[in-house]
């Protein structure tokens, strides 16, 4: 593949997921991603805050993202259905920017699922609202998702759990998490409330 643009992106990342915690797709004994999920099928939901990024000189500061995926059986046997969400605030360029970025097109992370994606729902471009709270974190689309996710309850005296799984959005390091109370999804005719179910947050810096 020979990119078009070099691209980086910084910013915060994170994800909640139907699968009891902790979810057996991020441990699966085989290898990566082919364990069942919890409940057989997988329901998750990636959002994405951006605090500095760049694509040529198309800026994308301040943009969010979200990515929902449903998968009929293990990640690995791919078959995915995907749904994108874009930033309302993303101009033309910046919105082609991120669609190449978070849809793989471009290298980096993202790349790693899109040969796993069967059914591509498109993307829409709407209100995006990603907050930090805290530990805690939270993302809103008006009408279509909620969710929000907070440290799986430790021991350890910093109050979260800091694993290195190799997940491609943040291979080195990312903390286990909880679904917060309300944590739902509903479009393209799918409905799910991951309400204290697995969910994961940290840290992103991207490259190609």
């Amino acid at each position: 593949m020979i990119t078009q643009k070099k691209w980086r992106l910084s910013g915060d990342y994170f994800e909640n997921c139907n699968c009891d915690v902790v979810c057996p797709c991020l441990v699966s004994a085989s290898a990566p991603l082919t364990a069942r999920p919890s409940q057989g099928v997988c329901d998750v939901a990636l959002v994405f805050h951006i605090d500095e990024g760049s694509y040529g000189d198309v800026t994308l500061d301040g943009l969010n993202v979200a990515v929902i995926v449903h998968t009929p059986g293990p990640m690995a046997d791919g078959n995915w259905t995907l749904a994108a969400y874009i930033d309302e605030r993303a101009d033309d360029p910046q919105t082609a920017a991120l669609g190449a970025i978070f849809g793989g097109a471009e290298g980096g992370p993202m790349a790693a699922f899109a040969p796993l994606v069967g059914k591509h729902l498109g993307a829409q471009k709407v209100a995006i609202n990603y907050a930090i709270n805290g530990k805690a974190r939270s993302a809103e689309i008006p009408g279509i998702l909620g969710m929000a996710v907070e440290p799986l309850p430790t021991m350890h005296s910093s109050g979260e759990v800091w694993v290195a799984i190799g997940h491609p959005v943040a291979p080195d390091k990312m903390a286990m998490a909880v679904g917060c109370s309300g944590s739902t999804y509903a479009d393209h005719g799918m409905r799910w409330d991951n309400s204290g179910k697995n969910g994961l947050y940290a840290p992103i810096s991207w490259s190609n």
